[in-house]
Formats: C-alpha cells, structure tokens, sequence
C-alpha cells in the first residue's frame, strides 16, 4: 500500500473557477499509485471545490451567476460583516459546496469523465493564496 501528499498554492485573482486538474494529475503521477483513491481538500473556509465541465467557459460564467442570485451580498440580516461584504457570502457558499473531494485513481489517472475538471471555486472579490492539501492512498 503506498500513500502520499502534497500541498500546492492556488493564485486566484477573485471570484471564479480555477482549474487545477493538470496539478492533480501530475501529482498522482509522481505517487507511483496506479489505483487508489485521490482525497482533495481546500484549507480555506471562503472558497470550495468543484468537479465541473471544462469544455464550455460558459458554464463557470453560469455558475457563478447562480450562486450570485442564490447568496447575494446585499442581504442586510448577515451579522458576520467584518471582513466586507463578500465574506459572509462566500462562507455560505462554501457550505453549500464542498471543501473536500475523493477521486477514484485507475491505471494512475484521475477517473473523470471526458469534459470533467477539477476546480477551486473562489468566493471572494479580492486576490488570494488557497493551501490545497492533495493525498493519495492506493497500490
């Protein structure tokens, strides 16, 4: 049984999706695993992860304009104001997203569909450093 980690740094210049599958990619790669099980996990309670198409921008620009209209920054009850307007928002929609995501390794590649990529979905207006801590178990 072979395991390993890593950490990578994602640069994101404000809301969006940011694709990292390559990353992801390489990393299961230099483990050596052939099939196994890829865990993903964001340190960071602002952003999420997302496995979502990679063949279309334009399903990034609707899934950041649904979640806009689903968590909008102008609601006026959000107590947690501190660290602007967007905070509390963005905390939200990283609850309802998610911060961790297990993928299944076969023949030492990701299994995703064809137009599948991985991504790190950031909620925040202002540019940011994402830690995201990448292990793998498998033989």
């Amino acid at each position: 049984m072979r395991q390993t980690r890593e950490q990578i740094v994602i640069s994101t210049q404000g809301q969006g999706l940011y694709d990292f599958t390559r990353a992801l990619r390489g990393f299961i790669e230099r483990s050596g695993v052939v099939d196994g099980l890829a865990t993903v996990f964001v340190r960071h309670t602002s952003c999420s992860l997302l496995i979502q198409e990679n063949a279309d921008p334009d399903v990034q620009t609707d899934m950041l304009g649904f979640f806009r209209s689903l968590v909008p920054e102008s609601m006026d009850w959000l107590v947690h104001t501190t660290e602007g307007p967007d905070d509390m928002p963005a905390h939200i929609k990283s609850a309802l997203t998610q911060v961790s995501i297990g993928i299944p390794v076969t023949e030492g590649r990701p299994v995703l569909g064809t137009w599948q990529g991985l991504y790190l979905f950031e909620h925040r207006h202002a540019p940011h450093r994402r830690q995201v801590a990448m292990h793998i178990i498998g033989e």
